[in-house]
């Protein structure tokens, strides 16, 4: 048995829980959660027809919310 063997265990896995491109993910992530906190002042937003007045970082957030499930549902249905 070689070296190499006894390495490859993980099945051609990620050599590490944190990867660049993780901790790009993650950091970007943080400096978005950053930015939506910040804005905390109310605004009035058009949903269609009625018009709600809401923190901006609630409208932020649920934006963010709803871009990140349809990115999800896509990569998920290219597979």
């Amino acid at each position: 048995m070689s070296s190499n063997d006894s390495k490859s265990s993980g099945g051609g896995k990620a050599k590490g829980l944190m990867t660049p491109g993780r901790l790009t993910v993650a950091a970007i992530g943080i400096l978005g959660l950053i930015f939506i906190f910040e804005n905390t002042r109310n605004t009035k937003i058009r949903l269609l027809i009625p018009e709600v007045t809401m923190p901006l970082w609630m409208a932020l957030l649920g934006t963010g919310l709803i871009g990140a499930l349809c990115g999800a549902y896509l990569i998920r249905r290219r597979k």
